[in-house]
């Protein structure tokens, strides 16, 4: 089994995949998308976005990185898969998932899963753009607003001849809410020889192995359960316990540095606000803190209490 770590737009830059990563258990990270419209971008947005294509396309913990494009044009998503593998990306991900309004509006992301015929178009021409020797990999929702044309989108992929497909198992219309209909991933898994990755609502080990049942998949992609339960590889892979808080507390204050240094410094107060928002749903401590940090717009105070906290963990 393989357990991937998911393309978290806003989210999962290069300090976030560096610091989950350093944790273990993921045996491939996909990048933020790169957005391709109708030019080829110049290589500052790929290190921009990828900053690990410096690095042999590895986050420090040695953990292959994937770049992500996003477009909807064949011949502008080839040349850059070209440039982004010229770069050192070890491989291409498409993104046909993503439900930001503002990149469907566009039609761009999930828009596309309502044009099987255009995601075939650019999935074929970045496949033999990209030498046989890297993969080229994409991942889809179940549909627009229904799933009745999830295997058609499957096939279409299957038959542009992508390596494999991640299978977030949702609607674009439904969006983030529960359930995750895995049930569905299986029609796909069956319907195509490639392999599966399965997504959504994985948030703990017994969720892994319902979704393994359901879906038939061994591989999963997790995103927003990464950042609630830092250590959820190893939670997936062999049933640890997850991280205690003290160790919890260690991780955001090294995030914390981590981006302070960055040029997204202006983005750290939402950011670590949005973290903390999804470990509440698992460690009760999170509510407290969160509590705190919310009222705050002030990098240097949110440092300074996370320092604090993480202190008073070992008093």
């Amino acid at each position: 089994m393989r357990v991937i770590l998911a393309p978290m737009e806003g989210v999962a830059d290069a300090p976030m995949r560096s610091l989950l990563t350093s944790v273990g258990g993921y045996d491939l990270v996909i990048s933020e998308f790169i957005r391709v419209v109708d030019q080829l971008l110049p290589e500052k947005v790929f290190y921009r976005l990828c900053a690990e294509l410096a690095y042999g396309s590895k986050t420090k913990a040695g953990t292959p990185v994937r770049l992500q494009l996003l477009g909807q044009h064949p011949n502008w998503m080839a040349e850059n898969a070209i440039r982004a593998i010229e770069l050192g990306s070890l491989g291409v991900d498409l993104n046909y998932g993503c439900p930001a309004p503002m990149v469907n509006r566009s039609n761009g992301g999930a828009a596309l899963l309502k044009e099987p015929e255009t995601i075939y178009k650019v999935t074929k021409a970045v496949r033999e753009a990209v030498p046989s020797s890297h993969p080229v990999s994409a991942k889809i929702r179940l549909g627009w607003d229904d799933k009745s044309r999830c295997v058609e989108i499957a096939q279409a992929i299957e038959s542009a001849g992508a390596t494999e497909l991640t299978v977030h198992a949702r609607t674009k219309e439904e969006g983030y809410r529960p359930p995750a209909h895995w049930e569905y991933i299986n029609l796909i898994r069956e319907a195509i020889a490639i392999p599966v990755i399965a997504n959504g609502e994985v948030w703990c080990h017994q969720d892994y192995l319902k979704c393994q049942a359901a879906s038939g998949c061994d591989d999963v992609m997790i995103g927003r359960g990464a950042l609630a339960v830092p250590n959820l590889a190893h939670v997936i892979k062999t049933n640890q316990v997850k991280m205690p808080w003290n160790q919890v507390m260690q991780l955001l204050v090294q995030y914390s540095e981590y981006e302070i240094v960055s040029v997204k410094e202006k983005y750290y107060p939402a950011r670590i606000k949005q973290w903390l928002k999804f470990m509440v749903k698992q460690y009760p401590q999170a509510d407290t803190l969160f509590a705190q940090v919310r009222v705050m717009k002030q990098t240097q105070e949110i440092l300074a209490l996370l320092r604090s906290e993480a202190e008073n963990q070992y008093l």
